[in-house]
């Protein structure tokens, strides 16, 4: 898999925040579970999991990644672990990853509606998800591998900026995602996949931790890290191209810690949407995203990923690694 790195950058120069996100790892979503209004959806959280689904949705160990299976009705809720709902993560990365877990995690994840619409040359498909449970589960990046991919482009002792340390999924959540495309012939072509984390008022439960690293004796490294923000992410979009594919991202807020985000930080937020320039992606994790959202507009009861190579451990935690 070819790693391309994804770097954000966020800076905060006199008293004026400016935000320019440069590349953001994620392909938030290896599953793109797609989220939506349709008839059968609500607003609630809290419904019934349908115990007698498959356990082929288990990380696999076959040469796959995992399945996901979907119901496409709240009424029938089908769970898939978190750690699958995650898995675009590790396929799009640029650098080795870990799977975090917090201990007794019971998060599992639902694709609950369907609509389609479409006309003579386009279509567009809404589904929702949903994430039920508790606990977090994240994704950190090798701190070697993002600031060896980075050091080259700066000048001597310039600092490292906004290094993406974590992707990580917190609690219960509602989203919506979106399948668009063209048709020509009668054939459907996806052309776009968009992940919204906020449907219905929900609080988007995806977070990012960026931070920044200033040379000691020449010399880059983790421990020496400062200006750590945390970041809460609405939106996260794939489009088809023949070029560098790249990342659309919209946040909802930016602040120094995971306290209570206040009207300041969500005011960073908006104008570092105004500045973001869609980060790279790896173009094999695109095209996963974009077969995804295929089989969500065939409506298909599962979707298997294929295998991440760059997990480089699996755990279970006790201690929440971001609370100091």
């Amino acid at each position: 898999m070819q790693r391309n790195m994804i770097h954000v950058y966020i800076s905060l120069r006199n008293g004026r925040f400016v935000a320019v996100f440069a590349g953001v790892f994620i392909s938030i979503f290896v599953l793109p579970s797609c989220v939506g209004l349709s008839s059968n959806s609500d607003n609630s959280i809290g419904v019934p999991i349908d115990e007698s689904a498959a356990d082929s949705n288990d990380l696999a160990t076959d040469g796959h990644g995992p399945t996901m299976i979907m119901s496409y009705e709240k009424g029938k809720f089908v769970k898939n672990p978190i750690a699958s709902f995650m898995y675009f993560i590790p396929l799009i990365a640029p650098t080795p990853v870990d799977n975090i877990s917090s201990v007794n995690n019971d998060q599992q994840v639902g694709i609950i509606s369907y609509e389609l619409k479409e006309s003579s040359r386009f279509f567009k498909v809404t589904c929702g998800f949903e994430i039920l449970g508790t606990g977090f589960h994240m994704n950190t990046f090798d701190a070697a591998g993002m600031i060896a991919a980075h050091t080259d482009e700066l000048k001597k002792g310039q600092t490292l900026t906004n290094m993406l340390d974590y992707i990580r999924f917190d609690g219960q959540g509602y989203g919506v995602i979106e399948v668009k495309g063209t048709i020509t012939d009668s054939v459907r072509i996806v052309t776009e996949v968009s992940m919204q984390f906020t449907a219905g008022g929900h609080k988007s439960p995806v977070t990012i931790g960026l931070y920044d690293i200033k040379p000691t004796d020449g010399k880059y490294q983790y421990e020496n890290r400062t200006n750590e923000v945390f970041a809460r992410v609405n939106t996260l979009a794939f489009t088809r191209t023949e070029q560098t594919p790249r990342m659309e991202i919209k946040v909802a807020s930016i602040s120094k810690s995971e306290k209570p985000e206040g009207f300041w930080s969500h005011v960073k937020g908006m104008i570092a949407n105004l500045l973001i320039t869609p980060p790279k992606v790896n173009k094999f994790g695109n095209t996963t995203m974009l077969e995804f959202g295929d089989a969500l507009l065939q409506k298909k009861p599962t979707f298997t990923f294929p295998m991440a190579k760059n997990i480089k451990e699996s755990k279970i935690v006790e201690i929440d690694p971001n609370q100091n």
